[in-house]
């Protein structure tokens, strides 16, 4: 693993150096920033762009979200599960032809009172939950929740990416960028996990980079006049102890685990990437041996800022499920679960701490029966929909949510041809100019990390390959293209940081910025073209059918 040894800076931009003096003093370094501001001075600037583009993208996602009005792709289960939390505390099952009463406006006597099987945890859930409570169990009460957290998505990214670059213009081309992808924008507008999961995720890294900042910052103010390293030096320590950043990325990380496990892989990977940049930073200051006092001094708090303060949040997020943990015994002994089950229930504890040492317990068997489901009983399972993860990048298996076909002529608002049809689609796409912009600049991104030593690029390798190659190993089952909502924020990164490079430095000539100015506006606006064509089946319009295949590019995409 690579790691630049770069000075560190604070959240305006400012570089605090760890470069010394002839007496060993630190002293501040100017940061070299990819592009001039949008506004040089000026905080509320930044807020007021970040503002304008975020408005925008709540727009666009909150526009007629509750259309169409039925459940979409796996909707049915997410947004049952969500009302049932919020009436029962637990998710239970359904009565038949549950789907059409709720669709049809009627949403009492569905729910039955055993208790549900459920393969995903519960927080992802519970923020659908907070729509529902807030507008209904109706398709824009079950949507609001993805609408609000996509909207917040572009908001983090855009001053996530301007921390990294110091530019607000390319903070906000960022959050543009995300604004008009297809996948984000169809995934913020239903009732999936998976949305959520990136948020977090998104949110959690964001924090990381702020604590970078904060952590350099504070070594820095800590350093006394006159240092100079020893072989036995450690550089500061005790003064490092509290990371309130640190602890604000545990309970994202812990939230994103709640959501989906597959948030265990970019936790460790970005675990040991704090751990390098740590240990980067005493190095700048002279320390000998710098990884391994690192690791004692900042990989050991770390793990309980990271690991522990996640695993108790989400413990935390099951306790409908431990205040029920008794029904659970005793509806899932009885189902095809029951070889499991059977021999973990015990006598009635009494007492809370053996209440609790019991129901912790029972939620410890149930995660080894939803390990078994994932990892066996899907293995013989397939979708039509299903892709490999090798593809995702390139967006070759699209997901099709909805698809009301062979809508005649003079029906429903139909205007073609009598010898032709219509047809309503909505479908999980990203849009292809920016994922085949930013597979591009993935490759560059491998090469910046490595051959520049330049650590955003890292944050930009580490972030994809967390959240990418792990799928790798299930790819033998039914698994889909839209979980790379979670590796997109990272491409919209590495992409963003590499038009910056195009667009010119502070010493590039007049002329040289102006051509990048031209070559960087350009793709911006073929990716809001590009998404505004496939506008008819991100949104599910009726669309005649030629009007469609001009829009599937590609016999997989049907």
């Amino acid at each position: 693993m690579t790691v630049t040894h770069e000075a560190p800076h604070d959240a305006g931009g400012r570089t605090m150096g760890l470069s010394r003096t002839a007496d060993g003093r630190p002293v501040p370094s100017a940061r070299r920033r990819l592009v001039p501001p949008l506004h040089r001075d000026g905080h509320g600037s930044g807020w007021g762009a970040t503002a304008a583009v975020t408005v925008l993208a709540g727009f666009l996602r909150l526009w007629d979200l509750g259309s169409p009005n039925r459940f979409l792709f796996d909707e049915t289960y997410y947004a049952k599960d969500a009302w049932s939390l919020l009436k029962h505390g637990y998710v239970t099952d359904y009565v038949v032809g549950a789907d059409k009463s709720i669709i049809a406006g009627r949403t009492t006597g569905l729910m039955r009172d055993d208790p549900s099987m459920v393969v995903h945890p519960e927080a992802g859930k519970w923020v659908i939950a907070l729509g529902e409570q807030l507008f209904g169990l109706d398709s824009f009460g079950w949507r609001f929740s993805a609408a609000i957290v996509g909207t917040l998505m572009v908001l983090v990214l855009i001053r996530l990416v301007r921390r990294l670059t110091g530019s607000t213009l390319l903070g906000c081309t960022a959050g543009v960028l995300l604004t008009f992808d297809g996948l984000h924008f169809v995934m913020s507008r239903s009732a999936l996990l998976d949305i959520f999961l990136a948020f977090f995720l998104l949110c959690a890294v964001g924090c990381l980079v702020a604590d970078r900042d904060w952590g350099r910052l504070r070594m820095a103010r800590l350093v006394p006049s006159g240092y100079r390293t020893s072989a036995s030096d450690w550089g500061p320590v005790r003064g490092l102890l509290w990371r309130p950043w640190r602890l604000a990325a545990g309970l994202a990380f812990g939230l994103a685990c709640a959501t989906k496990w597959n948030a265990l892989f970019p936790l460790a990977a970005f675990g040991l990437l704090v751990w390098m940049w740590d240990a980067g930073a005493r190095r700048a200051l002279g320390v000998r041996n710098s990884r391994l006092r690192s690791f004692v001094a900042d990989a050991l708090p770390a793990f309980g800022y990271l690991v522990v303060v996640a695993l108790v949040v989400y413990v935390a997020s099951w306790t409908g499920w431990l205040l029920h943990a008794e029904e659970y015994e005793r509806t899932l002994s009885n189902t095809q679960y029951g070889a499991y089950w059977g021999s973990y229930i015990e006598q009635d504890a009494t007492g809370f701490l053996p209440e609790l040492w019991q129901s912790l317990r029972s939620l410890w068997n149930y995660h080894q029966d939803v390990y078994t489901f994932h990892t066996q009983f899907l293995n013989d399972a397939t979708h039509s929909y299903q892709s490999k993860p090798q593809w995702w990048l390139v967006v070759n298996r699209p997901v099709g949510m909805l698809a009301d076909l062979d809508v005649q002529p003079g029906t429903q608002g139909c205007d073609a041809a009598p010898t032709s049809t219509c047809l309503r689609q909505v479908l999980l796409l990203g849009t292809p100019v920016l994922w085949w912009g930013a597979t591009a600049a993935l490759v560059y991104s491998v090469y910046a990390w490595i051959a520049r030593r330049d650590w955003r690029y890292g944050l930009v390798v580490v972030g994809v390959a967390s959240t990418w190659l792990p799928w790798f190993r299930y790819d033998d089952r039914p698994i889909f293209s839209y979980y790379a909502v979670s590796i997109l924020p990272f491409m919209i990164i590495g992409l963003t940081l590499l038009l910056g490079t195009v667009l010119g430095g502070p010493r590039a000539s007049a002329n040289r910025r102006m051509w990048g100015t031209g070559v960087v506006g350009a793709f911006v606006v073929l990716v809001v073209v590009n998404f505004a064509w496939f506008w008819p089946i991100y949104t599910g319009e009726l669309i005649t059918t030629p009007e469609w295949l001009e829009r599937i590019w590609f016999r997989q995409w049907i």
